[in-house]
């Protein structure tokens, strides 16, 4: 693992990269639009404004932030958090104007359940549907619950579950976003959103879109649906994806990726080599957090592994639809049945159509790793 010193390098350099391929956001007043803000910080004409939203400033307004009284007395650190009650939402921004949130912090009770039954969900400029509809912790980078401390183009986490997301998320009118505990835990809750306001967006700028699957098991034969079919423009970002080797005789990763755009019908038009392959590695999984591609877990037959699509864009124009095959390997390839989950995350304007129904808490929870594995 990298310094923090370069880790912070690295991290610029990501955003640097998400920035340039195309996922920055022009600014208004004085600012060109030229150049981005990771690359060129010394650059203080571009009419944005900075505001953050926490617990300590429900609302991100001027002034407002830190008031709250603590036992050290008003503005001593009196409201950083909150226990967050099972079946409680709590509304973590409300934002209006147009404008770009640029990072979340987030932490809370570090066990998997928790973080498969929190769930997070986002609304973009008055759209009655959510664009963003997640568990915290695929959100956030981990599948199955386990926390392990790395960082990619998208993600960095702490060992201690400090979980952290860099895409860019623009909107033009309107930001809602929600945090439901769906879990029958009372938890504790801290987070952040850093965002600008002021940002001069198209009406068909991407928004972001998150959508949370699981199948527990597979069906043989059967391709797990990473992104169910969309219609219109829109660009795929990547993947968090999770798989429960139920077969531990065998290599489960063999089936390929599919990607059907605009018109495939049989045969797609991007296809991968092997599910290993897909995040960027060989011969069997090893667990090698990369910047946009890699393992973050590789224990006990689970796996956690991610592949991001930023300097190598997947674009649609009318539709897409992707999915992987369940395809193992014992003493040739062989159909198989795992436990397979993804977080999926693409970008495309709104109104869009609804996400498919997520799965239940009882659904995202059950097998998922044990805290004394």
């Amino acid at each position: 693992m990298s310094s923090p010193a370069m880790s912070r390098v690295l991290l610029s350099c990501c955003l640097a990269a998400l920035l340039s391929a195309g996922l920055g956001c022009e600014s208004g007043g004085g600012y060109a639009g030229k150049g981005d803000l990771a690359t060129e910080p010394y650059r203080l004409d571009t009419g944005l404004v900075s505001r953050s939203i926490c617990f300590e400033n429900p609302s991100g307004a001027p002034g407002q932030g830190g008031k709250a009284a603590s036992n050290l007395g008003a503005g001593r650190k009196g409201a950083p958090a909150i226990t967050l009650k099972a079946g409680q939402e709590v509304q973590l921004c409300d934002i209006y104007g147009s404008g770009t949130i640029r990072h979340i912090w987030m932490t809370t009770a570090n066990t998997p359940v928790n973080l498969r039954s929190l769930v997070i969900r986002a609304w973009w400029d008055g759209q009655a549907h959510p664009s963003i509809e997640c568990p915290i912790g695929d959100f956030m980078g981990t599948a199955h619950g386990k926390v392990t401390p790395y960082f990619s183009a998208v993600h960095s986490l702490g060992r201690n579950a400090g979980m952290n997301i860099w895409l860019p998320m623009p909107f033009t009118t309107r930001a809602r976003i929600t945090l439901t505990n769906e879990g029958n835990d009372n938890v504790p809750l801290f987070y952040q959103i850093d965002y600008t306001l002021k940002d001069r967006h198209p009406s068909d700028v991407g928004r972001l879109h998150v959508l949370f699957a699981r199948e527990n098991p597979t069906t043989e034969k059967q391709d797990f649906e990473m992104l169910p079919k969309r219609t219109g423009k829109g660009r795929y970002i990547g993947a968090l994806i999770g798989v429960r080797n139920l077969h531990p005789d065998q290599w489960w990763g063999e089936g390929e990726i599919k990607i059907f755009m605009d018109g495939d019908a049989e045969f797609p038009t991007i296809v991968g080599t092997g599910s290993e392959d897909y995040v960027g590695l060989s011969y069997g999984m090893q667990q090698t957090p990369f910047l946009y591609n890699g393992c973050n877990l590789d224990q006990n037959h689970f796996i956690s592994m991610y592949r991001w699509h930023l300097p190598d864009p997947i674009y649609w124009q009318r539709e897409c639809r992707i999915t992987i095959q369940q395809i193992a390997w014992k003493d040739g390839l062989a159909e198989t049945e795992d436990d397979w989950s993804t977080a999926t995350f693409w970008y495309e304007p709104v109104p869009s159509e609804p996400l498919a129904p997520m799965p239940g808490v009882d659904e995202r929870t059950g097998n998922i790793w044990q805290d004394n594995k």
